[in-house]
C-alpha cells in the first residue's frame, strides 16, 4: 500500500501523496507532522501519553530525501519533553516539540465539560488502507464531493489516512499527527477555496484514537488583517480526543480552489 514516504536507511523519501497543494515542489503539513510524530514517539515511555505536539512550519519542506533528528529536553517521572527537527541537505527546515505525560487516576470531583455534537458517517464508508476524506457542511449530509463542500458553512471532516511509511504500521499517535494539519482545512476552507497557509500546528490529546478513522470539526476561527487562528476538535467514533490549533497567514495569491482541482489526489 502506497504511503506518504518510503524509507531508505535514515532517509525518508516522499511519495506523490506528500506533495503540497500550494507548490508541487514542497510537502504538505500532513506528512511533515506525521514524520515528526514518528521520530518523537520513540521518546515516549511506557505508561505515558503524547499529550501535546507543536510543529513550527517556518520553512518549506521540499519533495526530497528527508531526515529527522531529536533531542530529549527533560526526562522526569511524570513529564518528558522532546524536540525534533526535519532536516534536508543538512539544514533544519521545521521544528517540533512534544510533551509526554504519565497516565494516572482522575482527581475527585466534577469538572465542567461541553456537550459536543460530533457527527460520524456510517461504518465502513472509508477503506482502512486510506481514502478520500468526507465532509459535512452545516446540517448537510456527508459528501466526498469537494465542489459541494466548498462553501462558508461550519465544516466537519472524516479521514482514513494512508500509511505514513509504506510497508510499516501507523501508530495511533502518528495517525493523530497526520490528521492534525487538516484543522487548517476545516477552519479556513471557504466559499472561494483555501486562502490561509498555516505557520504552525498544535495537537493536544487526552487519549489516543481508536481505530483507523479520525474526525475533525471546526470549533472557532478568528481573522483580521490577513492573519487567522483556527481551532478544531479531533474525535473518533468513541468521542473527543483533543484539539488542534493553527495560526495562519493569508496566501491569497495562491488561493486553492478545491472545486476546480478534482484531478488531484485528495488526501491532503
Amino acid at each position: 500500500m502506497l504511503g506518504f514516504f518510503t524509507r531508505q536507511g535514515e532517509d525518508f523519501l516522499p511519495t506523490e501523496l506528500s506533495v503540497s497543494w500550494w507548490s508541487p515542489n514542497q510537502l504538505s503539513g500532513v506528512p511533515v507532522c506525521g514524520l515528526l510524530a514518528l521520530a518523537l514517539e520513540q521518546h515516549c515511555p511506557e505508561g505515558f501519553l503524547p499529550a501535546r505536539m507543536t510543529v513550527d512550519l517556518y520553512q518549506p519542506v521540499f519533495a526530497a530525501p528527508t531526515r529527522v533528528r531529536t533531542e530529549v529536553v527533560r526526562q522526569g517521572s511524570r513529564i518528558v519533553v522532546a524536540d525534533a527537527w526535519i532536516v534536508q541537505d543538512g539544514q533544519d527546515r521545521v521544528r517540533a516539540s512534544a510533551v509526554f505525560l504519565r497516565r494516572s487516576e482522575q482527581p475527585p470531583g466534577k469538572v465542567w465539560s461541553p456537550t459536543l455534537d460530533l457527527p460520524v458517517p456510517p461504518e465502513g464508508c472509508l477503506s482502512p488502507d486510506g481514502a478520500r476524506p468526507l465532509f459535512k457542511c452545516g446540517a448537510a449530509n456527508w459528501t466526498g464531493d469537494f465542489a459541494v463542500a466548498q462553501n462558508a458553512e461550519r465544516k466537519a471532516s472524516w479521514h482514513s489516512m494512508p500509511p505514513l511509511v509504506a510497508g510499516a504500521a501507523t501508530t495511533p499517535f502518528q495517525r493523530a499527527a497526520i490528521t492534525a494539519d487538516t484543522a487548517n482545512q476545516v477552519c479556513h476552507w471557504g466559499s472561494a477555496g483555501a486562502g490561509y497557509i498555516n505557520a504552525d500546528v498544535t495537537l493536544t490529546l487526552s487519549r489516543l484514537p481508536v481505530g483507523y478513522e479520525i474526525g475533525m470539526k471546526a470549533d472557532n476561527t478568528f481573522a483580521d488583517a490577513g492573519i487567522s487562528v483556527g481551532t478544531a476538535v479531533m474525535y473518533d467514533r468513541s468521542g473527543p480526543l483533543g484539539t488542534c490549533a493553527v495560526t495562519t497567514l493569508s496566501n491569497a495569491k495562491r488561493q486553492i480552489d478545491f472545486a476546480a482541482s478534482e484531478d488531484r489526489v485528495l488526501l491532503k
